[in-house]
């Protein structure tokens, strides 16, 4: 509960019901499926073990929730 407020509704202005639910549905996505987490050393739970992430090449940022949070990947 104190992460969704810190890192998501703090940081918006919620406009009704349906936008809170639309804007928690992608958080939990998020937080979910992509974010890393130190369990699996900092690799997010969609990735898998096995596949070694190149560290050449460029970084892209990707904005989830309108660039409330952004994320961070190597470019294909």
């Amino acid at each position: 509960m104190r992460t969704v407020r810190a890192e998501c509704t703090d940081r918006m202005l919620i406009y009704g019901e349906h936008h809170l639910r639309s804007v928690l549905d992608e958080y939990i996505d998020r937080y979910n499926g992509h974010r890393p987490h130190q369990a699996r050393s900092q690799r997010p739970p969609d990735q898998d073990e096995q596949v070694v992430v190149s560290m050449e090449g460029r970084i892209e940022r990707h904005k989830v929730l309108g660039g409330a949070i952004n994320e961070y990947r190597r470019a294909a």
